[in-house]
């Protein structure tokens, strides 16, 4: 029970955010090893080559690396800024984790970009609440 004394409340929501999308990672696994199965794409090959699946098969793998890439900077930022704004964080990481999913989903490039910057604005928005905590720690003397 000392934990709950050092964390906010409301912080859980800021943990289950991680799980939802540890979930959602999982999701984006099993969706690219079907892909690699439909489209004949062996391993260690990456990105298709054959012309004829290059351009779906290719979408799902930038589409899983892409969300990839940011997660570790999504999970630090989460967890930090969660620290001072935990329903602010945990509510910008809901935004985030749905337009990664539906950011996955959709096929066409422009649609892609449209949902990116949803994705983009709830990170940005994380890394302000973690930023806005280390001035107060700053000010405050900590």
């Amino acid at each position: 029970m000392a934990l709950g004394i050092l964390l906010p409340k409301r912080y859980g929501y800021v943990v289950l955010d991680l799980v939802a999308y540890v979930f959602l990672h999982t999701w984006m696994e099993i969706q690219l090893g079907k892909a690699r199965r439909q489209y004949n794409v062996p391993y260690p090959n990456l990105y298709a080559v054959q012309p004829e699946n290059q351009q779906p098969f290719n979408w799902v793998v930038v589409g899983h690396r892409n969300s990839m890439e940011l997660m570790p900077i999504f999970f630090v930022m989460l967890l930090v800024g969660g620290l001072k704004h935990p329903l602010i964080s945990a509510g910008l990481g809901a935004l985030y984790i749905i337009s990664r999913f539906f950011y996955f989903k959709v096929d066409s490039t422009d649609d892609r970009l449209g949902l990116l910057g949803y994705s983009f604005f709830a990170l940005m928005g994380i890394i302000i609440c973690t930023a806005y905590f280390g001035i107060n720690l700053c000010s405050s003397g900590m």
